[in-house]
């Protein structure tokens, strides 16, 4: 497993690597609150405190589309610097809840490449990212596929 550099065209990405992101986030009450009012969800799970208190998770839990969002932003930083287009998010899973305080690492590994007969400036890369919390709990899982500039179309333009 490794952190992947600057630069990460498509030629760089190969079925099989598991990268581990170098920044990791703390998610805070003001993520949940604001962004999942933003979004309309209401939903008593992530606003109401003393009903919560009588569940199994014992507070309230932070939004799954704020954990999705965070991972995917972690792992941005080395899978969408030279993203041309991002084709798709499916297969996602919340495995445990996150809650405030929580503080999330994301990993990716590469799942599938293929060229774009269509364009040769550009391929398409699948990855699976995952979420995980400070207590090793994977929190998010999901795979992403990104249309990613070839290194060789760069240098020439």
């Amino acid at each position: 497993m490794s952190i992947t550099a600057s630069d990460n065209y498509f030629e760089d990405f190969e079925v099989g690597s598991l990268f581990q992101h170098a920044r990791g986030r703390t998610v805070t009450e003001m993520d949940n609150v604001l962004i999942t009012l933003m979004a309309m969800n209401t939903a008593q799970g992530h606003f109401n405190e003393l009903s919560m208190k009588e569940t199994d998770f014992g507070q309230r839990i932070v939004f799954g589309g704020i954990t999705a969002s965070i991972v995917i932003g972690l792992a941005s930083q080395d899978t969408a610097e030279h993203a041309v287009e991002e084709k798709g998010l499916d297969k996602i899973r919340f495995s445990s809840p996150v809650f405030h305080g929580d503080t999330l690492h994301a990993f990716t590994e590469v799942i599938g490449t293929e060229p774009l007969p269509s364009r040769v400036d550009a391929g398409i890369v699948r990855f699976r990212h995952y979420g995980v919390n400070q207590r090793d709990q994977i929190v998010f899982e999901g795979e992403r596929t990104v249309v990613i500039s070839r290194r060789d179309h760069a240098a020439s333009t």
